[in-house]
């Protein structure tokens, strides 16, 4: 059975997840044009990218519920520390990809990649088997 200070500690990993996962992708959603600003990209009213950029804001949106659901549910710890790895490793490690194939971008999507691979990461290392070998779940 997990100690309560790691069943806390998750807890909290997973609240600060889901909030900024919610969070940017309501930002996204409803104010596409002040977000990309923050990052030097301009929207200018082209519609199609509006709506490219909104589509993966929805899966985010549901990815930090889910996150979040962790935080309530003892028994979805796992998955839900699970889907924050897989949302937050993948675009801070393709933003790693872009950084070598297209150039360095602005000094705020650098932030990005290094906040989204420190939460995935963090996430991940919350899975790794503690020394009884079970993986970090909770059944309470």
């Amino acid at each position: 059975m997990m100690n309560l200070r790691g069943l806390l500690a998750r807890r909290l990993v997973l609240l600060m997840a889901g909030m900024v996962a919610i969070g940017i992708a309501v930002t996204i959603l409803f104010a596409p044009d002040g977000f990309y600003a923050a990052y030097g990209i301009e929207l200018a009213g082209n519609t199609n990218l509006t709506n490219e950029l909104k589509a993966p804001a929805g899966v985010l949106f549901v990815a930090g519920l889910l996150m979040l659901a962790g935080v309530f549910r003892a028994q979805l710890t796992t998955v839900s520390l699970t889907a924050a790895a897989a949302i937050y490793l993948p675009y801070g490690l393709s933003r790693l990809l872009s950084f070598a194939v297209d150039g360095m971008p602005n000094s705020a999507l650098v932030g990005a990649a290094i906040f989204e691979i420190a939460v995935g990461a963090v996430c991940l290392l919350t899975l790794i088997p503690g020394r009884d070998g079970r993986i970090a779940h909770t059944t309470n």
